[in-house]
């Protein structure tokens, strides 16, 4: 343990996430740690939401995160809950990330026009997309079923590791190390992809 007092847990996850953007403020990396534990796997879900491509996903989630850390300071509990805050951040991101995405679409479209190139293939970008899905689920079903319960709910579905024990009614710790395991195994399936 920390020696640091132990967070409060009147309303769970979210006292404790406010209680730990304080000290990251303050640049506690331990409590950044935490933090992102607890709130990792919301921002995932809800900009995989937004963005809906899973790299692309990936990418906004750390930019968020690391946001997270270099403005930790400008969050304002008198204002709302840290959750509430950070999934605020992610959603913004998500939105431009979205935004810039069209904005570049659209000025490709218009530059193959003016170059009497054909137009970005859709149909290819789908059948990619298309694959890499079946190539993910394929993976997911090498997991235990319990890897793969606890690895969908907290990556598909957004729920937090400790959200993720009490829907199973496990052990905080045991999901901890199933997520791990099942995460090991669906990156060394995965690894023919990237």
């Amino acid at each position: 343990m920390t020696g640091r007092p132990q967070c409060g847990r009147r309303e769970g996850d979210r006292v404790e996430a406010d209680e730990l953007l304080v000290l990251v403020a303050g640049g506690d990396q331990k409590a950044f740690e935490e933090l992102y534990g607890l709130v990792s796997g919301p921002v995932y879900g809800l900009v995989r939401r937004v963005v809906r491509d899973q790299a692309q996903s990936e990418e906004v989630t750390q930019e968020v995160l690391l946001e997270l850390w270099r403005s930790a300071a400008r969050f304002d509990p008198a204002r709302g809950s840290a959750l509430s805050w950070v999934l605020t951040l992610a959603h913004r991101r998500a939105v431009d990330r979205v935004r810039s995405a069209r904005a570049a679409g659209e000025r490709e479209r218009r530059e193959a026009l003016r170059a009497g190139l054909p137009a970005f293939d859709q149909v290819t970008e789908e059948v990619e997309a298309g694959l890499e899905r079946e190539w993910v689920r394929r993976c997911l079903d090498r997991l235990t079923a319990l890897q793969r319960q606890s690895v969908t709910l907290a990556y598909y579905d957004g729920y937090t590791y400790r959200e993720v024990a009490e829907r199973l009614s496990l052990p905080l710790g045991t999901v901890k190390t199933r997520m791990r395991d099942g995460l090991t195994r669906l990156r060394q399936c995965l690894g023919g992809v990237a």
